[in-house]
């Protein structure tokens, strides 16, 4: 209904209907409104609210989804700045507060409050209220009024207090703790439709014991209805309807507890006669009754409250708010169906702990309450009175102050019964209730879903800006990991084959170093022990001296034992080479760790050690065999520890003279295998293989018994005249080769034979090359090598690949956040605009 009304000088107002020249005036004119004069305007307001009602659930609704299903929506909490000198908070760019939420309470986000729809921006936003808003109003617009959680219900500062525990909350239980909230504001709102839908009006009677609302009750009617007594008579609630709803019939109807009331099934109720209304409420004072009264008034509809030919009123006659918990708590419930509260409050008293209460929770939805101070005409001091209760108003319900003329009434219930005596106050109470209630409906009843609907989308409108602020900080974090991450992962990606190319190559070339190396190294030596030479120079082997003829076999023995140890330093000296060639390869795969690896990846911990190389291992022998010791290097049977090995050690006639070796070289067509040295045949070299065929029967060089058997021979020999002839040029060669061969080429030829033999039995092994001493040290050095050199590039590409799924999870999370970031940015501001619209919509539906 398009009402003017003034709450205030200053406000502008539109109306239809015809508008005096002053508030008063306005007042006075509204009061003799015929209400079919403003019921068609009532029901376009009506209609269009409506509209907005359906418009906030379609909005709670998608908050919800969007909750539940794509972002966890964040619990904003709002803090007045603390004020540096002169400096206010509420500056010309708007009212500023500090944002945080209460998952995050150490965070603070600056904000602005600017503009008519009040949104919310960091570092300046939401268009400010017009200039004419009071201040505590322009405060209240950064606190939440319905969709308020209760995070606080300690002392603040407490260790245990939830203030403290709600900072260790996840976000998903606050954002829970919210859809409970929307929750319960859907199904409010959900009554507040049916409320709207509904044509009658119900107009709840209530306040504190003995304040009289039976009896003003009872004046309204100007019948003695309700009972009246000094004590607290009133236990029930009992709504005063039309005698026409019921067919004319004036009767009580008790509901039956538990079943929802139908007047036209008697199942529902009991039904009594008016005179028994007394007796009911005091027999069943402490059950929580609903009872219906219908009455019929006879007087003039333009005169009367129940009978006005146009809508449906019910008077609820409330028990008192401080009679017990329980009562109390059910008029608070009841209060979702009202649409207009008169409050009595006994001028004596005025108002209670209890009435603060209720006349707090209930401006969260109306707004405007009519207030009837009751007793008044007992009250000496009137002015102060008035005074008193007005001031106390102003803080309970500032709209209702700023139109205390017509909602704000000091009388006394009980002399207005009293037919004979004048009471103005009161007439003018009832002119100004039935105004309110039939004139005004769009103040009485359609203000106060008004006023919970713009509440509560003004906390949409917090959490959506909140949230948006949460959603824009986000994308821009989102798009600075991107910014980051994503050019490492590119180049990491570009730089995979390349670094795998690298260590392969590292790999394969510390190998084949190692290996020429040792051949080489290898090779030297057994060529140095082929002449008789130690295979290493300067080595700590010294080769034996020669003790004389009759210590030749020992020196044999020394000199075996000399050039192999000098073998196993060659092979020392090659796993050296392959310690330091194997050092370098991992030097350089430490620079290829760094040149590849991002920045913030840990570097391997690895160190190596050299010494490592090479080092003994015990194999675990198999079930039912003795457990050995594996030389190191050792292959085959050969490696380090040659001059500890028995079958090595063992010396032969040939270690001393190698017939062998001596008749290819003086007999051959040419060398022995390639390997012996070109020499001149000398007489001495034939007296030399005479002599190594003569003893060659011997177990050694000068044995008795060998002497013995050589001499019978030879007698049996020299009894061939033929052979008498040539004995004695025969024995004296071989007497001269013999002495010659002794003194002079002995103590050199057996380091040259030995030698010679050692390196042909490691260069051949029955003909498999594979198993050659020079080429399986080669391999087990260079397989040592490539070892160590893969163990380092394993745990490179390890890491390497162990980054590259971590900045790619970081992309890939970076991506999502930015897509949900920009799909919740995008979402917030659409529905901000929605909210926007709806509320310019519900404070256009309702003009009074």
């Amino acid at each position: 209904m398009a009402q003017a009304y003034f709450p205030s000088a200053g406000r502008t107002v539109s109306s239809p209907l015809p508008i005096a020249e002053t508030p008063s005036a306005q007042s006075t004119l509204e009061k003799h409104l015929k209400p079919e004069d403003v019921q068609e305007a009532y029901v376009a307001q009506k209609d269009s609210l409506v509209e907005a009602i359906d418009s906030t659930k379609g909005i709670l609704g998608d908050l919800r989804g969007f909750n539940k299903e794509s972002w966890v929506v964040r619990y904003p909490q709002f803090r007045e700045e603390k004020k540096k000198d002169d400096e206010v908070t509420k500056r010309r760019g708007g009212m500023r507060r500090a944002l945080s939420f209460a998952d995050e309470p150490a965070t603070e986000t600056e904000v602005v409050f600017s503009g008519k729809k009040r949104q919310l921006k960091r570092a300046a936003t939401i268009a400010e209220e017009p200039q004419d808003l009071v201040e505590e109003e322009a405060s209240s617009e950064s606190e939440f009024n319905i969709l308020r959680l209760d995070l606080t219900l300690g002392p603040h500062g407490s260790a245990n207090s939830p203030a403290s525990l709600v900072s260790q909350l996840e976000k998903s239980s606050i954002a829970n703790l919210l859809d409970e909230r929307i929750v319960s504001a859907l199904g409010h709102v959900d009554k507040l439709r049916l409320r709207v839908e509904d044509t009658s009006s119900k107009v709840l009677v209530t306040g504190d014991l003995n304040a009289g609302k039976s009896t003003f009750v009872n004046a309204v009617l100007r019948r003695e209805v309700m009972p009246v007594d000094q004590q607290p008579c009133t236990t029930a609630f009992c709504e005063v309807h039309d005698a026409a709803e019921n067919d004319g019939k004036e009767e009580v109807h008790v509901v039956k507890e538990g079943v929802q009331y139908d007047a036209k099934d008697e199942s529902t109720f009991t039904r009594v006669g008016l005179d028994d209304l007394e007796e009911i409420v005091s027999e069943n004072e402490n059950d929580q009754q609903v009872i219906k009264v219908y009455l019929a008034d006879s007087r003039a509809p333009v005169d009367s409250l129940l009978n006005n030919g146009v809508v449906d009123i019910s008077l609820i006659d409330a028990p008192g708010l401080n009679r017990d918990s329980v009562k109390t708590t059910a008029l608070f419930s009841r209060q979702e169906e009202i649409d207009v509260v008169v409050f009595v409050v006994s001028a004596e008293n005025h108002f209670t702990l209890s009435a603060k209460e209720f006349l707090w929770n209930a401006s969260n939805e109306k707004a405007y309450i009519f207030i009837v101070v009751n007793k008044f005409e007992g009250i000496k001091n009137k002015d102060k009175c008035k005074r008193l209760v007005l001031e106390q108003v102003k803080q309970l319900s500032p709209r209702t102050y700023e139109d205390a003329e017509d909602l704000v009434h000091f009388v006394d219930s009980a002399a207005a019964q009293d037919p004979a005596k004048e009471q103005p106050s009161f007439s003018d109470l009832e002119s100004s209730l039935r105004s309110f209630v039939l004139v005004k409906r769009a103040k009485s009843k359609l203000a106060p879903v008004s006023n919970y609907l713009l509440n509560l989308l003004t906390d949409v409108s917090l959490l959506v800006g909140a949230n948006s602020i949460v959603a824009e900080s986000e994308l821009e974090k989102a798009k600075g990991d991107l910014d980051r991450a994503r050019p490492v992962l590119e180049k990491m990606k570009n730089g995979r084959d390349v670094l795998e190319d690298s260590l392969e190559s590292v790999e394969e070339e510390g190998a084949t170093k190692a290996s020429s190396t040792t051949k080489q190294v290898l090779s030297t030596a057994l060529d140095r022990v082929g002449e008789g030479l130690p295979g290493v120079e300067k080595a700590s082997v010294e080769m034996p001296s020669y003790p004389g003829l009759l210590g030749i076999w020992d020196y044999a023995q020394d000199v075996r034992r000399a050039l192999l140890a000098s073998l196993d330093l060659a092979v020392k000296l090659a796993e050296n080479e392959a310690r330091v060639i194997t050092t370098s390869g991992v030097k350089k795969i430490s620079e290829l760790e760094e040149e590849h690896l991002p920045e913030g990846v840990e570097r391997s911990r690895r160190v190596f050690m050299p010494e490592a190389m090479f080092s003994a291992r015990r194999n675990t022998p198999k079930k039912g065999k003795r457990s050995s010791v594996v030389v190191a290097g050792g292959t085959h049977g050969l490696g380090i520890g040659l001059a500890q090995r028995p079958e090595m050690l063992e010396t032969s006639f040939l270690d001393l003279f190698d017939v062998h070796h001596q008749f290819w070289v003086h007999f051959g067509e040419g060398k022995e295998n390639s390997e012996a040295e070109e020499m001149s045949p000398t007489a001495l070299s034939v007296v030399s293989v005479g002599l190594g065929a003569l003893t060659v029967v011997g177990g050694k060089t000068l044995g008795v018994r060998s002497l013995i058997e050589g001499v019978v021979r030879l007698s049996e020999v020299m009894h061939n005249e033929t052979a008498r002839k040539w004995a004695a040029p025969v024995i004296g060669a071989v007497a001269i080769g013999a002495t010659a061969y002794f003194i002079l080429e002995l103590p050199s030829t057996i380091p040259r034979t030995i030698g010679r033999r050692i390196r042909s039995s490691l260069v051949k092994n029955e003909g498999r090359e594979d198993e050659m001493f020079v080429d399986a040290h080669a391999t087990r050095i260079s397989r040592e090598t490539r070892k160590v050199l893969r163990l380092a590039s394993w745990d490179l590409k390890e890491r390497f690949r162990a980054a590259m799924d971590e900045r790619g999870k970081e992309v890939k999370d970076a991506e999502e956040m930015e897509r949900r970031a920009k799909k919740a940015l995008d979402y917030f501001l659409e529905l901000s605009s929605r909210t926007g619209e709806v509320k310019e919509k519900v404070q256009s539906a309702v003009v009074f």
